[in-house]
């Protein structure tokens, strides 16, 4: 039988421990890439793993969901080990989304987002629904994107319908990889705001890798900042902000500030 799932308490109440990592550690021969890595994240919650190349971020986020087989370490997913769980059922049951997007060149808008819900066999018309349903919400014409292929579509287009993809079977915890990454940063920033919307529209919890500090600090619930394989600080934005508590996540931080002290001071000079 799986373990009850841990409760958290703020100042709203009382919810779930979603996803829980104790002592995670990943080994590739003699390097280590993720050192006794353990975190937390709230029903409900996003936290960004925030770090520079290296810093273990990704591979933290693949063993979560068994794309990397941890070397040590426990993962609980609302309450139950992963290990308990076949990986392609573990994943089936979390979205996931990344830079590159991987979308099936082959297939259609349509057969790209239903590929989950045709693997737990649900009807012709349950999926046409649903990709119509996720269209809207990632704010994507159903009749004139769905019968198109990828190569056909733009990168921030891509995107959307990899979130899509990713919502499709209703999970209700989602990994997202530095998704976008590769975007130009008006594409980007509308596609921040559009994850932001849909994730309070479905009470989504998750994770969400970044190298920019910017990015996390917009979009996280609460930050972990990684070096080289662990995680140095975690607190909300506000925190990090106020106190970094750590010269590497100071200089993380010193990058936003700087840019919005000459954003401010641009504002208020004089005509």
């Amino acid at each position: 039988m799986a373990p009850a799932s841990r409760t958290w308490k703020n100042e709203g109440g009382i919810g779930n421990v979603m996803i829980e990592v104790r002592e995670l550690t990943k080994r590739f021969g003699t390097m280590v890439a993720v050192d006794a890595v353990s975190l937390m994240v709230n029903e409900g919650e996003l936290v960004v793993l925030v770090g520079g190349s290296g810093s273990g971020k990704t591979t933290t986020l693949k063993m979560i969901n068994r794309l990397i087989e941890p070397t040590s370490g426990t993962v609980l997913v609302d309450g139950q080990d992963t290990r308990e769980l076949p990986a392609p059922e573990l994943r089936r049951r979390i979205g996931y989304v990344f830079q590159k997007v991987g979308l099936f060149p082959h297939m259609t808008v349509r057969d790209n987002i239903a590929v989950t819900p045709v693997l737990l066999g649900w009807t012709h018309g349950q999926i046409d629904a649903r990709v119509d349903e996720l269209l809207r919400l990632v704010e994507l014409d159903d009749d004139l994107v769905k019968d198109r292929y990828p190569a056909q579509l733009s990168g921030g287009q891509q995107q959307r319908v990899g979130v899509a993809r990713a919502l499709a079977a209703r999970p209700r915890l989602m990994l997202l990889d530095e998704p976008f990454g590769a975007l130009d940063p008006l594409t980007r920033d509308r596609l921040q705001q559009s994850f932001a919307t849909i994730r309070a529209q479905v009470g989504l919890t998750g994770i969400f890798v970044t190298h920019d500090m910017v990015e996390a600090l917009l979009l996280g619930d609460r930050i972990a900042v990684m070096k080289e394989g662990r995680v140095v600080r975690v607190g909300s934005p506000r925190e990090l902000v106020l106190d970094p508590g750590d010269p590497y996540v100071a200089q993380l931080m010193a990058t936003p500030k700087r840019q919005a002290q000459l954003v401010d001071e641009l504002i208020e000079a004089p005509p």
